[in-house]
């Protein structure tokens, strides 16, 4: 998925900032229907290639295939995924043929391949957008700059989320022994007789145990709550009209980002995780801490001595906090111009946008998480991409599509 191209022209018709799963997916649904634009399309990514991040991810956490069914993928054709794998049935997994992390790859690149898009990323971090009139002016990491009429941003995760003890840890101690889950790479590590505490409940925890426990660690993994065991992140019903009919009805942004939480319901693993972690629990190599809390930790003798909310104390040698990541557009650099020459509503950090997922007043449009309060509790997933194409590719593709007014209201 290697891009060839070396130089940003000055001037670009529509920027893409991001080159994951969800900037493949639009571009693909965008020539899908103007093949004409491809010429006048670019992504900017600091990889200058299609999925890096996301292939790094799976690559790190050994993860043998995805949460998704075989239908949620890039391309516009929901078969097109089945076609590819019309000889690899044994690489689609029950219950409902996910697919296998390796086909997955090896079908994104056939669909790079397919739509011409090997040339289309740009080796760049984009770090600001600043508006300029009816256009963008983009700023890289390097100082350089481009200037662009319509402007999509796919950057997907958020900030890091870490615990408030991390930062209150006082004693000196080695960089590498606690880190965040995407800071973890299980290939590289060698963890034959440690102890390791892995704080989450979600299904990133449980694929870092699994991984930990088969090269020799014992694994201490715990959650505030209850480990849930649940297929999806989130009930199939928010993929359809079923529960986003009521979603899409509900006016009040506050209740909309109520409704998410309570879909989404933290983490869970899913019942493929969860059994392997119950076999590995009988055999004494992991240890479920439920309904229980780091409340500090400190180093000391070569260890860490872990104070819990029971009460109990544990001693480990690593910590990974598999505490996920953290949608905040305020916090966010590269919109921070943007929130001061177009102020929009804000609820809880996410940007109340319009039904294209278009920032109000202007041709910016947002993919993933951060469009969560319109699209529902899918949106930084495959389905929610392809639910925000079918809201973005229309406003692309059709000049008729007009821009909604700004709006000038801002809520914490």
């Amino acid at each position: 998925m290697q891009a060839t191209s070396a130089a940003t022209p000055p001037q670009i018709d529509l920027a893409l900032i991001g080159a994951g799963p969800h900037a493949l997916t639009l571009t693909a649904h965008i020539l899908q229907k103007r093949n004409c634009l491809r010429d006048k399309l670019l992504a900017f990514d600091p990889s200058g290639e299609w999925l890096t991040q996301w292939r790094r991810q799976f690559a790190a956490l050994e993860i043998g295939h995805l949460r998704s069914p075989a239908v949620h993928h890039p391309d516009p054709n929901p078969y097109e995924l089945r076609r590819f794998a019309e000889n690899r049935s044994s690489e689609l997994f029950p219950p409902y043929d996910l697919p296998g992390s390796r086909l997955f790859e090896e079908f994104c690149a056939d669909t790079v391949k397919r739509w011409d898009l090997g040339d289309r990323v740009i080796k760049a971090k984009v770090t600001r957008i600043q508006p300029k009139s009816d256009r963008f002016r983009l700023w890289f990491e390097d100082g350089k700059s481009a200037i662009a009429r319509r402007v999509i941003v796919a950057t997907g995760g958020g900030k890091l989320n870490f615990p408030a003890w991390v930062n209150q840890i006082k004693t000196q101690h080695p960089a590498e022994r606690i880190r965040h889950s995407s800071q973890v790479d299980l290939r590289n590590l060698e963890l034959s007789g440690e102890q390791i505490l892995i704080v989450g409940g979600g299904l990133t925890s449980g694929h870092l145990a699994v991984g930990a426990i088969a090269r020799g660690s014992k694994v201490m993994l715990m959650t505030r709550r209850y480990f849930q065991e649940k297929l999806f992140d989130a009930e199939a019903g928010w993929l359809g009209p079923k529960y986003l009919k009521g979603f899409a009805a509900e006016a009040d942004c506050h209740k909309r980002w109520e409704a998410i939480q309570e879909a989404r319901n933290g983490g869970s693993m899913t019942p493929e995780i969860m059994t392997q972690l119950r076999r590995l629990s009988h055999s004494q190599k992991l240890k479920f801490h439920e309904e229980c809390e780091v409340v500090g930790v400190r180093w000391e003798n070569n260890r860490w001595a872990v104070d819990c909310s029971g009460g109990e104390m544990l001693f480990v040698d690593r910590i990974w906090l598999a505490t996920g990541t953290k949608l905040d557009i305020t916090a966010d650099p590269l919109f921070e111009e943007m929130l001061e020459t177009h102020p929009i509503e804000i609820v809880k950090g996410l940007p109340v946008l319009d039904k294209h997922l278009r920032w109000a007043g202007c041709e910016l449009f947002v993919t993933g998480g951060l469009a969560a309060l319109q699209v529902g509790p899918v949106a930084r997933n495959l389905s929610g991409a392809r639910m925000a194409c079918d809201r973005i590719v229309p406003a692309i593709v059709k000049s008729s599509v007009a821009l909604s007014p700004a709006i000038i209201r801002t809520t914490a």
